[in-house]
């Protein structure tokens, strides 16, 4: 779409407050040597010229160390040397970019999409009725009928100018008022212009009135930069849903046993603190007393809990679950591993948001190359004959001809029409410009638990168990939340209909149970077996072992097929894993998986994808998990199932809906398809231009054929973008996850 200008004004056009030095000072983070850093909300940031101004302008400043913005959160980083805040918030706001804090009640307000569909509703409405009247001027109405029409024309399209033309004669005023230019200048002067040289024909009567011409232009090229808004703007909500997992306080149990909550961001290593069954851990921790079990996936992203008693070191964000804990904190809230995964997240999401899309590196040049040639055809003409009319005419046809209405839908069309594609085959875009990135990749990067595979427990040899004492194992897994417990609970044939008298669940270790003098147990075999050799999870009597139970991850549908196509097409695929190498081993084994690394953390995740990066390698990472989000945002490009944690859903730029993995090549092969027509899309425009142009400048084009032409030239670009749809792959016989059993064998 057009390179546009900050959608608002600076903070006097707006009546914004903005923060002062004092409260950026205070929101700013202490990275030690002196050097400080603080993020700031710039709502106003749409494309990759408003990126390459803020970031030049900031780094001129005296002790500026680095500037970075991130375009898909509209967020810019600032670090700086020194104790006092250099001049950030003021050089914005001259930008005509306000920024705010993120506590700011105002921020993530945004109107735009309401604003773009009344304008597309104004322009819409006055350019079917200018028609219909212009119809009876071409037609051979003159004299005062002529006349009439085409006041009554003036008078609808007046209105239009004032609402849809608002969008841009904003960002152009913004634009020139700061010292810049963009593509919305030369078309605020065009439809102004043109409207002026219209209501000067219609009052001395002229024969020809080009108000049709004003509207509908605005018409087309609202359709383009609505669409594109649509894609651009579905802003991702990773980080802040790294945030949401964070505890607002925590019970600190003082020295002299009183208990106090306090904030999260009050809490100091040292601080005994009691975290309850169900509560996330605050900050990191050890475990001074108690014992329970806790879903780390966010930090390995498997999910089997983990045990953990007195000793036991601890990641902020993990969520207790069996029974309630008494901890010490042993890092600050801003020190945390959660702290740590909104860093990575986004330093990630910042570089890539720094990916400039086709269309704002095509449209650089397009302002400075059109005000040139409307210039040189206006002094052209005048030289030619001297008839001003008909020199700011020619000049006015030359601004509209070259309009970028084409170039506008260029790429929003094409990826709308891809995304409806992919939606229909259970795949949701969440930015189109992630197509984009898609089709340039050349190599694939997966996870393995819930992704590769379901991420759910099955029991795998209940055949070798006598029905009495599955039944009986069962029963007591029915008293627990544990996904192991489930996995015996739920076995299909299993009648859980024996009584115990008494059953109770030790956190950490499994369920203890009575029944007729008998001791049972199920859980960990080094807690319920007396001196047992076994390990996993068995079933014991009196503390002899009864049972022992096996447990697996089914492979997820259709990986065995995609990890050939993309192993075909873009070279060997990689395995990251948090799991044990012979979990990993086993899975890659299965999938044919040439390199694979266990035992990561998500940090270790991050770190392979940027090794790829700086090698030159462009990384697909399809991954699920919370402790994913920050490699699915180091990543060119990512995915994720819509079984995956909401984190890593927020992270990725994909999200398939239905079981099966054979979304991914599909969503590649659909993505390089869209880049063949965006390429496309963008020669018709620019032949289109290139005999335009021409014939406009030699005065062969009145503003209304330029306005025509103009229409045409999107109709072909919109027409080439359907054929995207033509051919529907959608599978009738697959359902969404919830209803589809996978029918792929266990390994």
């Amino acid at each position: 779409m057009s390179c546009c200008a900050p959608g608002s004004e600076d903070a006097a056009g707006l009546g914004v407050a903005l923060p002062s030095d004092e409260e950026v000072t205070f929101a700013a983070r202490d990275l030690g040597d002196g050097v400080r850093q603080v993020e700031l909300s710039v709502p106003g940031v749409h494309c990759a010229a408003c990126i390459q101004s803020i970031e030049s302008t900031l780094r001129k400043l005296d002790a500026v160390e680095t500037a970075r913005v991130n375009l898909s959160t509209r967020r810019v980083s600032v670090r700086w040397r020194g104790a006092s805040l250099p001049p950030v918030v003021s050089t914005l706001a001259r930008l005509g970019y306000p920024p705010n804090l993120f506590d700011d009640p105002e921020v993530g307000k945004d109107g735009t999409l309401s604003e773009l569909l009344r304008a597309v509703a104004v322009s819409g409405f006055a350019a079917g009725n200018i028609m219909l009247l212009s119809v009876s001027v071409w037609s051979g109405a003159e004299g005062a009928t002529r006349d009439l029409f085409h006041w009554v024309s003036a008078l609808i399209a007046l209105p239009a100018l004032a609402v849809a033309g608002r969008i841009y004669y904003r960002s152009a005023w913004s634009a020139l008022r700061h010292g810049r230019m963009n593509m919305d200048v030369p078309i605020a002067i065009g439809v102004t212009m043109a409207y002026a040289l219209s209501l000067y024909d219609t009052i001395n009567s002229g024969a020809h009135a080009y108000f049709d011409g004003v509207v509908t232009l605005l018409f087309f090229l609202l359709i383009g930069r609505t669409l594109d808004h649509v894609m651009r703007d579905r802003a991702r909500a990773a980080v802040a849903g790294l945030a949401r997992l964070a505890p607002r306080g925590a019970l600190v149990v003082a020295p002299d046993g009183s208990r106090d909550y306090l904030p999260v961001n009050e809490i100091e290593p040292g601080m005994n603190l009691l975290v309850a069954a169900g509560e996330r851990i605050p900050v990191d921790s050890r475990v001074i007393d108690g014992t329970s079990d806790l879903d780390r996936s966010l930090v390995n992203g498997e999910s089997t809990p983990n045990p953990v008693s007195p000793g036991a070191e601890i990641q902020a964000g993990t969520l207790n679950i069996t029974g309630p804990i008494t901890l010490e904190a042993t890092a600050p809230a801003s020190s945390s591993f959660l702290a740590e995964m909104m860093r990575l997240m986004e330093a990630a999401e910042g570089g890539r948001a720094r990916y400039r899309r086709i269309a704002d590196r095509v449209s650089q040049l397009y302002s400075p190359v059109v005000h040139l040639t409307a210039l040189l055809a206006f002094l052209g003409w005048m030289a030619i004959d001297g008839d001003w009319h008909k020199a700011i005419t020619i000049a006015i046809a030359v601004l509209i001809i070259t309009c970028p209405c084409a170039l506008g839908l260029a790429v929003p069309i094409v990826q709308v029409m891809a995304a409806r594609r992919l939606f229909e085959n259970g795949v949701m875009v969440r930015d189109g410009a992630a197509m984009e990135r898609l089709a340039e990749v050349d190599i694939a990067v997966f996870d393995k638990t819930g992704t590769l595979t379901l991420g759910q427990a099955r029991l795998t040899d209940a055949g070798s168990i006598e029905p009495t004492t599955l039944a009986l194992a069962a029963t007591l897994a029915s008293h627990s939340r544990h996904p192991l417990s489930q996995a015996i609970a739920t076995h299909r044939g299993v009648m859980p209909t024996v009584s115990f008298d008494t059953v109770a669940e030790i956190p950490g270790s499994g369920i203890e149970a009575t029944r007729k003098g008998d001791v049972w147990r199920l859980g960990r075999a080094d807690w319920a077996a007396s001196g047992a050799s076994e390990t996993g999870t068995v079933l014991t009597q009196n503390g002899a072992v009864v049972a022992s139970f096996t447990f697996e991850d089914r492979i997820r549908a259709g990986a065995r097929e995609t990890v050939a196509v993309l192993a075909s097409t873009l070279g060997p695929v990689e395995m990251l894993s948090g799991d044990t190498p012979e979990a990993c081993a086993r899975i890659a084994s299965a999938l044919h998986l040439a390199t694979y690394q266990a035992g990561l953390m998500p940090a270790d995740k991050v770190a392979r994808i940027r090794e790829l990066a700086a090698q030159g390698r462009k990384v697909l990472m399809v991954g699920d998990g919370l402790n994913d989000a920050p490699a699915l945002g180091a990543a060119h490009v990512s995915m994720a199932p819509a079984t995956a944690a909401d984190i890593g859903r927020n992270a990725a730029d994909f999200v398939f809906l239905r079981e099966s993995l054979t979304a991914v090549p599909l969503t590649l092969d659909v993505s390089r398809k869209a880049g063949r027509l965006i390429r496309q899309n963008i020669a018709i425009a620019i032949v289109y231009n290139m005999f335009a142009v021409p014939i406009a400048l030699l005065g062969y084009v009145t503003p209304l054929i330029a306005a025509v032409a103009m229409s045409a030239s999107s109709i072909v670009v919109i027409g080439n973008a359907l054929r995207l749809g033509v051919a529907r792959e959608a599978k009738k016989d697959e359902r969404p996850t919830a209803l589809q059993p996978s029918p792929e064998p266990a390994e």
